[in-house]
């Protein structure tokens, strides 16, 4: 098995207006699959099981918290690398849940995770440097490679092997170019949780060519069964680890885009310099509120986790009876299901015809992937809904004709 590399992107039109529109190297992130099929859920009705947003809203200590910071006036400018409560929450949080000592003075708070994970790959990579990431990926890890005019190296999860990683294909992904892996565990979108065994394989690839790890863990408090394992505990990872996280997942608040980043002092005043002349700051009111959750009891954090099982089990159980051949997660909200034993050779011509024939909306995995063979037939939906939103989903899939069109 080896490890994919992206196409040279499209190359500038000569002549008149030649210097003029997008960068030849974003125009292959001009519209999003994401888009497509909400706007598809818009135009049919149909249940958005595509987007990986919750339908309800955190705990209420949380958004109390934001409020009453809005009605004391905290809507200005916070510092730049976050308030002081939240960054003494981050390492407060991580010594609770994951026995990492932390620094407040090396967390830096990002307008989501998504810009914490640009402003990283576009602090530490440039053209001529290679970054390593998990097959199928979240859609801005190639978009901000591509930003950094690095390239994208990509260890293929395949679903005939569980979606386990392979020890070929990572060692084929390194070269003397590698400058940094981008991993993300619990994974997004397969619903994969690396083992201790694949992780340590990681590791022993970055150390080896020098790389550091940037590590998305998002999905920390989702998962299913066992606890999760931060990537910064591994015996000689601290000093070459960004561990990246949001509030978004965890407490149900995507639109507040209140993310975090810590690692060594030198790698995060790295980032710190590319985030300034990004967002600069932003969510004052909602930063104390982060850190009000992040202080929540454990039975709260365990509820969640119970609340997931629930949903992911509804789920699986339902694209089951649906002939959808689901592969069960072990964290994140997402599951992948295979349409091949529908009958469907295309699972985006299949996420295309579903919203009109059984009024719901999925995405295809292949628009997460460069090996378009690999994820043919994969489509991830999300079950991060209410339970009875999750039923009537599966009961319009069991009860829909889905095979193909004749």
């Amino acid at each position: 098995m080896t490890a994919t590399t992206q196409p040279d992107g499209p190359q500038r039109p000569a002549g008149d207006g030649a210097g003029v529109g997008l960068a030849p190297r974003m125009r292959p992130f001009v519209s999003t699959v994401f888009a497509e099929m909400s706007a598809l859920a818009l135009q049919t009705g149909a249940i958005n099981l595509g987007q990986g947003f919750p339908d309800t809203d955190g705990p209420p200590q949380v958004l109390d918290a934001a409020v009453a910071a809005i009605r004391s006036g905290l809507n200005q400018y916070p510092p730049g690398p976050g308030t002081p409560g939240l960054r003494e929450a981050v390492a407060d949080h991580q010594q609770r849940f994951h026995g990492l000592d932390v620094d407040p003075a090396d967390v830096l708070v990002t307008t989501g995770a998504t810009e914490a994970i640009a402003a990283a790959v576009l602090a530490l990579t440039g053209p001529g440097d290679e970054v390593v990431m998990l097959e199928p990926y979240f859609d801005s890890y190639a978009a901000v490679v591509a930003l950094a005019g690095a390239q994208r190296r990509t260890v293929v999860l395949r679903a005939e092997d569980g979606f386990a990683l392979d020890a070929a294909a990572l060692e084929a992904a390194f070269s003397e170019r590698t400058a940094l892996v981008l991993l993300n565990s619990p994974h997004n979108p397969t619903g994969r949780v690396l083992t201790p065994a694949e992780m340590a394989m990681v590791a022993a690839a970055a150390k080896k060519h020098g790389a550091v790890v940037v590590s998305d863990e998002v999905y920390e408090h989702l998962t299913v069964d066992d606890d999760h394992v931060p990537f910064a505990t591994l015996p000689g990872m601290a000093e070459r680890t960004l561990t990246i996280s949001s509030a978004a997942k965890t407490f149900s608040v995507t639109g507040w885009k209140v993310g975090w980043v810590h690692g060594p002092s030198a790698l995060v005043a790295a980032v710190r310099t590319v985030k300034q002349f990004l967002t600069f700051t932003s969510g004052a009111p909602f930063q104390p509120a982060v850190a009000a959750g992040l202080a929540l009891p454990d039975e709260v954090f365990a509820a969640m986790r119970a609340s997931l099982r629930t949903t992911r089990d509804l789920t699986v159980e339902g694209l089951g009876r649906a002939g959808l051949a689901p592969h069960v997660p072990a964290g994140t909200f997402f599951v992948v299901g295979d349409v091949a034993r529908l009958g469907w050779d295309d699972a985006t011509a299949f996420c295309r015809a579903l919203p009109h024939r059984a009024g719901v909306v999925a995405v295809p995995v292949a628009a997460l992937a460069d090996d378009l063979e690999a994820a043919r037939t994969l489509v991830r939906f999300a079950f991060c809904k209410r339970e009875g939103v999750l039923r009537e989903a599966m009961g319009r899939l069991a009860a829909a004709d889905l095979g193909p069109a004749r």
